[in-house]
Formats: C-alpha cells, structure tokens, sequence
C-alpha cells in the first residue's frame, strides 16, 4: 500500500502545478479545477516521488507538481500496473489505470534543465469511476490488477498518444 504526498492542479495546461494538499476527485471528470480534468481517458496523472527524486539526483531542484502531475505518490511502482488496475484513492475514491507513460510533443522546462524527463516513462493515467475527496496523507491501494486492456469507456481502441495505452 502506498501513500499520496501530494495534490496539485493547474489552471492552465502547459504550466506547473501547485498543491492545493486537498482536492475533489470527480467521477468522469478528474480533479476538480484541474485543466486537464475532463471527460477522457486521461483524467488524473500520477507520478511516484522515487520517480522525481531521480531527476533531483540529476541535480534538480524539483518537486511535486513541478512535472505537471495531480497527484505525487509513494509506495507503490506506478510504471508496473498494468491498464485497467483498479486502485482506491483514500477511503472513496475508485480510478481506473487507462495509461502508462505519455508521448512528450515538445520538450517540457525540465528537460530542457536536465535532457530528461520522467513523466513520459514513469507517469500514469487513471480515469475516476468513483469521485470523493483525495488529500496528503491518504493511501492508495490497489484493488484489483487490471488485464492491460481498459475497461473505462465503450471506445478505448488506441486511446491515448504515446506510452502503454488501452487497446
């Protein structure tokens, strides 16, 4: 079982995020006042604190929110579930894995820093399938381990853009 060490939205898409510590997660939506919240497959992203502490022995001053995740993590290899895993978020909270790693279009703030980056690797998707609140300090478990098919929607045929994706 694994813990949440951060929650963080943006209001605009391209731009680090910051902790709000607590946040509402929303059934076929995401986090709530994210602006990558939304109807679609990749509606919360998350990225495991081992994940950012590689990119500060890289000598980065980075933390959470700074790769444009929702929610930081620790506990659990994110990159090992496969599509359509089951996870609990807190005590409410039901997502659903419909993405590993992401194609990067252009080059983020850091990597240009640092000639890489991990969110395209080591970050996940997860659409909500049960919303509630999500805070610093809840416990993310996993539920059930998925096919690596998804499950969410009725059209997932290559969902996605880059990364271990739905078929």
């Amino acid at each position: 079982m694994g813990r949440i060490v951060a929650v963080c939205i943006s209001a605009n898409k391209g731009e680090r995020k910051k902790n709000i510590t607590r946040g509402m997660l929303v059934a076929n939506h995401g986090l709530e006042g994210d602006a990558h919240a939304g109807p679609w497959h990749r509606q919360v992203s998350l990225l495991a604190r081992e994940s950012i502490a590689k990119m500060q022995a890289k000598g980065l001053n980075v933390g959470p929110g700074d790769f444009a995740e929702n929610l930081t993590t620790e506990g659990v290899d994110l990159v090992s579930l496969p599509v359509s895993t089951k996870l609990r978020l807190g005590k409410e909270v039901l997502a659903e894995v419909t993405q590993i790693g992401k194609k990067c279009h252009s080059h983020c703030a850091i990597y240009e820093q640092a000639g890489d980056c991990v969110m395209p690797r080591e970050g996940i998707f997860v659409a909500i399938l049960e919303g509630g609140p999500v805070q610093v300090g809840d416990t993310i478990e996993v539920v059930a381990v998925g096919s690596g098919k998804a499950s969410y929607g009725s059209n997932q045929q290559q969902v996605g853009d880059g990364g271990v994706v739905a078929s």
